[in-house]
């Protein structure tokens, strides 16, 4: 992809939108980032500075400069006056994600997403690959580390042959354009983003843009455990390979019986090994498993791993307990199903904390989940409807995570179980889940 003296356009920072201008800074493209907040970091204006970056607001008039290429920021909403310009214009407009591969050498890139379990399966196939492949291995996307700055550590313009695990969200996915992974996965679909997406059609079909451009080379693995899943695949057919995996039934290519985890067939796994919580990690784990089987990685290395691994931080990560009450930390559930696999994990005595930006999702489904819940708090934006949509009058309501923790730590007694699993995104009172994750540890540790 030649892009020298091109004219691009950025259309939000953030850590892809810095990313990406560092890879047209290399290139050579003549870039001006469109960002709607005061960027006040001196390094980075520098940074600008010296490689003629023009900063300009968010307005359709910027557009009039005639750009030859748009990247898009996924956290600007597809609604933007400015996104709908673009499109109304036909601006070639693509994702940070999207740009990195063009301009990268033939890497492996094994891709995943899913409304729940993204980051932990991830994670894991990383902790996969850099056991098999040692500094071949790579791991970014949605998960913290953007593509672009990927290819800029390590020169992947120039070297190839790398195994890339890459978490992708639905945001993501909208503007791929080239994009084909070898091996990729849909770890299943549930309501969420309605804000972002405009429908939660649009959401769904947005995951299965990862399978686009996907062939007969290429493997997409099944969840046929998700029959909402299901359905949208049998709209969306694969054009590649395909293999199912399953941890309720045994009439998948991959699946659970006796204690193990075979795969095509070969007892690959002994599950007593697995140190995570619920069923959800099992799922997981086969998917994961399968990528790894895929790549002619060792039955031994997979144990090893599998053994090795105790989860993923703000992902029901136990975080201590005090006074006979066990503190967990679920800040990335951020939607119903997410909460909802969080309760699966546990039996009875559950506090649970709720609450967040208003994405406006109902809560119905999490209601036939209640059993191990004794009190429901709601905080933040949306914690009082949450909660009161939960439990109609015996919602306890406070103002934030704070008062949250201290309600929870006044009325638990020994045996109980704390819970945040929000169901909601953090943006209310919280830059992202990770910082709403930190101060309840925090909190908590405080006690």
């Amino acid at each position: 992809m030649n892009l020298e003296n091109k004219k691009v356009l950025v259309l939000g920072l953030a850590k892809s939108g810095l990313a990406a201008i560092r890879v047209l800074n290399h290139l050579n493209a003549k870039v001006t980032l469109s960002e709607i907040k005061e960027i006040t970091d001196e390094d980075i204006l520098n940074e600008f500075k010296q490689n003629d970056v023009k900063i300009v607001k968010q307005e359709p008039s910027i557009l009039e400069e005639g750009f030859d290429l748009v990247i898009k920021n996924p956290g600007v909403p597809l609604n933007n006056t400015l996104v709908l310009e673009i499109e109304a214009r036909k601006i070639p407009m693509i994702t940070e994600i999207e740009l990195a591969y063009l301009v990268s050498r033939k890497q492996n890139y094994v891709a995943i997403t899913g409304s729940n379990g993204k980051t932990t399966t991830t994670t894991l196939v990383y902790e996969l690959l850099k056991r098999a492949f040692g500094d071949k291995a790579l791991v970014g996307g949605n998960i913290g580390t953007p593509l672009c700055e990927l290819v800029l550590d390590n020169n992947l313009f120039e070297n190839e042959g790398y195994y890339i695990a890459l978490e992708m969200s639905s945001a993501q996915l909208v503007h791929i354009d080239k994009f084909k992974p070898q091996l990729a996965t849909i770890i299943n679909l549930s309501p969420d983003h309605i804000e972002f997406h405009g429908s939660l059609d649009n959401y769904y079909l947005a995951k299965t843009r990862i399978y686009k451009n996907m062939d007969k080379s290429d493997t997409f693995i099944i969840n046929k455990d998700d029959s909402l899943l299901a359905s949208y695949l049998a709209k969306n057919k694969p054009e590649c390979n395909l293999e199912t995996i399953s941890i309720e039934n045994q009439d998948a290519d991959n699946y659970l019986k006796d204690g193990y985890l075979y795969v095509k067939g070969e007892k690959v796994l002994d599950l007593s090994c697995v140190k995570v919580v619920g069923r959800h990690n099992l799922q997981n784990i086969i998917i994961a498993v399968t990528f790894a089987k895929k790549l002619n990685i060792s039955n031994e290395i997979i144990t090893e791993v599998i053994s090795d691994f105790k989860g993923v931080e703000h992902r029901i990560e136990f975080v201590r307990e005090f006074k006979g009450v066990k503190y967990y930390n679920d800040s990335k559930g951020t939607n119903t199903d997410a909460t909802i696999t969080a309760l699966k994990a546990f039996d009875k005595g559950v506090i649970l904390l709720v609450g967040g930006y208003e994405k406006g999702l109902s809560v119905e489904p999490i209601k036939e989940y209640l059993g191990c819940v004794k009190n429901v708090i709601g905080y933040g934006a949306s914690g009082p409807r949450i909660a009161r949509d939960l439990v109609g009058d015996k919602a306890l309501i406070v103002d934030d995570l704070k008062q949250a923790v201290k309600l929870a730590y006044y009325i638990s007694l020994p045996g109980d179980v704390v819970l945040l699993s929000p169901t909601t995104s953090s943006f209310d009172q919280y830059k992202d889940f990770e910082e709403r994750g930190e101060h309840f540890k925090l909190l908590v540790n405080s006690l």
